[in-house]
């Protein structure tokens, strides 16, 4: 299996969990009315090269009509834009934005993190007991805030697939983090940590926390898709090593950008 295929493949594990999933002979339209703010739950997703600029006109009038009388902004989500240039000229026509997203894509190399002991640091994973806490966190706005993590994540933790764990400080919730299980992949997702314990280095704990469940639980390839180079120097120093980087393109008829919100 190439990047592409893993990385496409968990992205269609992932977003299913929170929104239904449409096909169409040109890629998928995922969509959830209950909550349309959350990009990744209301938006067209496309890898395969759309040459045909008639082809692309109707593609986008598909997108368009599906999700524009729902009340929710057409996004179109591209995985291979070097192969979609009709397609990104008919979006350009039609008045959407676009923004180029780089996605590095980093494999587990086997080696445990290396972080400092600390008595006031307690790992645990996340339960009904404690799930008000970990929803705090994970409200920070680099996830979208409360109002778009409160319904996801009842959706995630509601999902076998989903494994979240959550890290406090002297008895205070303050990082989170969860694995995905796409069938084979496994992959790192829904990081945070609240501002006042920022600068820590708490997420170091936390990753090895999972990466020694991860070898627990038999495990053989551990992913992660940072958002960004600085999130992905991050990862690195805990044993990540990038295999690759995924030309992501994010088209948008309405609302903000994903990078402007990051």
């Amino acid at each position: 299996m190439n990047i592409l295929s893993i990385v496409e493949e968990s992205d269609i594990a992932y977003k299913r969990v929170f929104s239904s999933m449409e096909q169409r002979a040109w890629g998928y339209l995922f969509v959830n009315e209950e909550n349309p703010l959350h990009y990744d739950a209301n938006h067209a997703h496309l890898s395969q090269a759309v040459i045909d600029q008639s082809e692309a006109k109707q593609i986008v009038a598909e997108v368009v009509d599906f999700f524009e009388p729902k009340g929710i902004f057409p996004r179109v989500y591209l995985y291979q834009p070097a192969k979609q240039q009709a397609l990104l000229d008919e979006l350009e026509k039609q008045g959407f934005k676009t923004e180029s997203l780089p996605s590095p894509i980093q494999l587990w190399q086997g080696q445990l993190a290396e972080t400092k002991p600390r008595a006031d640091i307690e790992i645990e994973p996340v339960t009904t007991g404690n799930y008000e806490d970990c929803l705090l966190v994970e409200s920070v706005p680099e996830l979208g805030g409360r109002e778009i993590r409160e319904k996801a994540f009842a959706q995630e933790f509601a999902h076998p697939a989903f494994q979240h764990f959550l890290l406090r400080v002297n008895g205070e919730p303050a990082s989170t983090l969860c694995l995905l299980l796409a069938g084979p992949i496994v992959r790192v997702e829904n990081v945070a940590t609240l501002p006042a314990f920022r600068g820590q280095g708490l997420i170091g704990h936390l990753i090895r926390h999972v990466q020694e469940q991860f070898l627990l639980s038999g495990g053989t390839q551990l992913w992660v898709c940072p958002i960004n180079e600085q999130v992905e120097k991050v990862y690195s120093r805990y044993g990540f090593v990038t295999m690759d980087k995924i030309h992501f393109q994010h088209a948008y008829r309405g609302g903000k950008g994903i990078l402007e919100l990051r």
